[in-house]
């Protein structure tokens, strides 16, 4: 099968197409062939080596996280799929590798896709839905008439959130660009804060959670917008010794988090607030009940560009640019 590897770690290494070996599949697995993937920041993070404390993978390594496609074979003992279904989803994290013509999946890791949307509207969910599901709904805990801010607004992760947290009965702040405020008001964002102009530490108080995809300095100013029991979940910080006991990293890796997250933890106890590090996990049971929502017409797939496998590579500097808006499409047949 055609598939776009990567040979070693790094910010220019380029992605060059391959001829791989079909995957095998194990009793509880589906053979997907893939019709459309996605891009999200932590491919390009994988691709530069910057996720090898918390992954361990082998090269050549197909990059890519999440797609849509159609069944074409499944384990003996699997029951809920069938040859011929549509389905979407996220390959657990020691299995990724969808930018390729097929992937054997666990079938607890996939759901039918949702059947008012194309197979590029489908593969952009999975890993920006999952990841605000488990943020606002397992951690958070999001309530009807609660405040939050959601980091870049109209990034990919940005353009569900505001839909989610809207879907949930919140109040919703953004950051966004002049080029992103028409779309995340369309959304439903309630307050937008230009990033270029303004400092959203001087304008929001007494919230009580922020969704944070930035990390860096945007993560340390928005414990000042908290009030006293306000939660951060973010998906670009660091990692704390929190995160590495509840993902059993060992005592090692454990110590090295503590240290590494000593202001995070020094900023919790000033603001008597609580940070999570959040690493999404695969759920078909999960990716059901978006489904539910995208087909009852509640949250909309918002997609900027769409790039054929070949081009990958161009997508992949897109969308590290920093200017996509919605999410980054590579379509695969």
């Amino acid at each position: 099968m055609k598939a776009m590897i990567i040979e070693k770690y790094g910010k220019h290494v380029p992605l060059v197409m391959s001829e791989q070996p079909m995957p095998d599949i194990g009793e509880h697995d589906v053979l997907v062939e893939i019709h459309a993937a996605s891009l999200n920041p932590i491919d390009y993070r994988i691709k530069e080596g910057k996720m090898k404390f918390l992954l361990n993978y082998r090269f050549p390594l197909i990059l890519g996280n999440d797609f849509s496609g159609v069944v074409v074979k499944v384990g003996d003992r699997v029951n809920t799929f069938k040859p011929g279904d549509e389905v979407y989803g996220r390959p657990r994290k020691n299995r990724i590798g969808t930018l390729a013509e097929f992937i054997a999946v666990h079938e607890e890791d996939i759901w039918l896709k949702p059947q008012n949307l194309t197979f590029e509207e489908a593969a952009s969910i999975p890993l920006i839905g999952l990841t605000t599901y488990q943020a606002f709904v397992d951690i958070l805990n999001l309530q009807k008439g609660q405040k939050i801010l959601i980091h870049a607004g109209a990034g990919g992760v940005g353009t569900f959130a505001i839909q989610m947290a809207k879907l949930m009965g919140a109040f919703v702040a953004t950051t966004a660009s002049e080029k992103g405020y028409d779309l995340v008001k369309s959304l439903g964002a309630d307050l937008i804060i230009n990033y270029k102009k303004d400092h959203f530490e001087e304008m929001l108080t007494g919230y009580d959670a922020v969704f944070d995809t930035l990390g860096g300095e945007a993560l340390e100013k928005s414990f000042r917008i908290l009030k006293p029991g306000g939660q951060i979940v973010s998906i670009s910080g660091m990692p704390n010794a929190r995160f590495g006991k509840e993902a059993k990293l060992g005592w090692m890796k454990n110590t090295i988090l503590s240290i590494a997250s000593r202001k995070i933890k020094a900023q919790e106890k000033k603001s008597q607030t609580r940070y999570h590090f959040l690493f999404m996990k695969p759920s078909g049971e999960q990716l059901k009940i978006l489904k539910q929502f995208i087909e009852g017409g509640l949250i909309k797939p918002i997609i900027d560009k769409v790039y054929h496998l070949k081009d990958a590579g161009q997508a992949f500097n897109y969308l590290e640019s920093g200017r996509a808006k919605g999410k980054v499409i590579i379509r695969i047949k």
